[in-house]
Formats: structure tokens, sequence, C-alpha cells
């Protein structure tokens, strides 16, 4: 899912600006494992490039909630602007809810991803991307609903298998289910230029084997 960013706020320098991006495409559960429902899966590398061939070095500290709150209303208030003479615009309803999940303000992108899914529920991608940020808010259950969903209208696509992996693993210590989910992602789609990672993580899950259905785990280290 690839979306325009607007310019910083004026009192941001252009290198804060671009590190507190890079760091909203790194950020996630389970070590930045999860891929955005249309995103390449090689955007971590692509941010951690990007961010070395910019000069920048790397932030010093995790930008607080209010920076990162400042940031998404800054960056959607031209989007909202837009909205009041198109309030059932899906696309515009998607980037507001793009904007709000990259800086993290998951309940609010959960509120325009819905918005927009009531006017295309079954666009894959978004659905993939609401579910990922229902997982955030620590809705699991709902989470792995949405997932399906997704998949009942693209059964092969690989992001949404990817993290409904991540899902059944680390929310509901699902080791048979992840790994199937995996599995098929790897067999559906057999130039995923991701395989090496899908591949470790099988391996880190059946790590827990042991562990209960249901039960959740912590994040192996990455």
């Amino acid at each position: 899912m690839s979306h325009t960013r607007n310019k910083s706020a004026s009192n941001w320098t252009d290198a804060q600006a671009y590190t507190l991006i890079v760091i909203c495409l790194l950020a996630g559960v389970a070590g930045g494992w999860f891929l955005r429902g249309s995103q390449s899966p090689a955007i971590l590398a692509t941010a951690q490039s990007a961010s070395l061939a910019s000069g920048v070095a790397g932030p010093t500290e995790q930008p607080t909630a209010e920076q990162m709150k400042k940031m998404a209303d800054t960056q959607a208030a031209p989007l909202l602007e837009q909205l009041k003479s198109a309030p059932s615009n899906p696309d515009l309803l998607t980037k507001i809810g793009n904007v709000y999940y990259d800086t993290q303000q998951y309940p609010t992108a959960i509120e325009y991803y819905r918005q927009a899914l009531n006017l295309q529920p079954t666009n894959a991608s978004l659905r993939t991307d609401f579910a990922t940020a229902l997982w955030y808010t620590g809705d699991a259950d709902t989470a792995i609903a949405e997932f399906n969903k997704a998949l009942s209208y693209e059964p092969n696509k690989a992001n949404t298998l990817f993290n409904l992996g991540i899902v059944k693993w680390q929310g509901k210590m699902d080791i048979d289910g992840a790994v199937a989910a995996w599995q098929k992602l790897l067999t559906t789609n057999p130039n995923y230029e991701d395989k090496d990672r899908v591949l470790e993580l099988i391996a880190q899950a059946k790590k827990h084997s042991e562990v209960k259905p249901g039960a959740s785990a912590k994040p192996l280290p990455q």
C-alpha cells in the first residue's frame, strides 16, 4: 500500500522528519515483521537503505506518543479537508487511515479503514491493513477473522498470509495454524522474494511447539 506522505510541520528539520518516517516504516509487533496489505515485503530493507543513503545515522530515541500524534495530524489535515467535499471517497479514507497507521495511531486508523471497507468490502489489501491495525490494539481474534475474510477474496495474497501467520503465532500460540499460513504463502507464491524470512519464522515458531494453543507468546529475539 504505497501512498504519498505530506511534508512535515515547519518545526521539524528535514532529517528529523525523514528519520521519523523511517521509524514508522520499521515499527511493528514481533520486531517489525508485519507487512502492509499491498506493500513490498522488502520495505524494511528499503527504508534502512534510504536512511543510510540520506546520511541519517538513526534516531537517538523513540519519538513520544505526542510527537507521533502531532505528525499524524499534520499529515492528515489536508486529506481531512478534501474529505469534507467527498466523504464517501474510499481512496481518501484509506490514505487517512494509512497516515494514522504509519504513525502508530491505530484506533484512529481503524476508524478510517472501517469506513473505507464499507465502500470497498472486497479490497483485500485494505482489509489486511485493517486486520493488522486491530492486532496492534490487542484484538487477535478479530484480526484473524479479518485476515481470513481478506483471503476469501484473494486466497493466495502473500502479505495477508504472512501477517495471519504472525498473529496466529504471537497472538494465539497456534503453531500449526501459523506454519500452515506460511507454507501456503510459499507454495502459492513460488517466487516470493522474502522466502528466507518466512522459513526463519517457521523455524522460530516451531520452537514454541510445546506451548498450548491460545496462550500468548513473547516475540523471540531477532
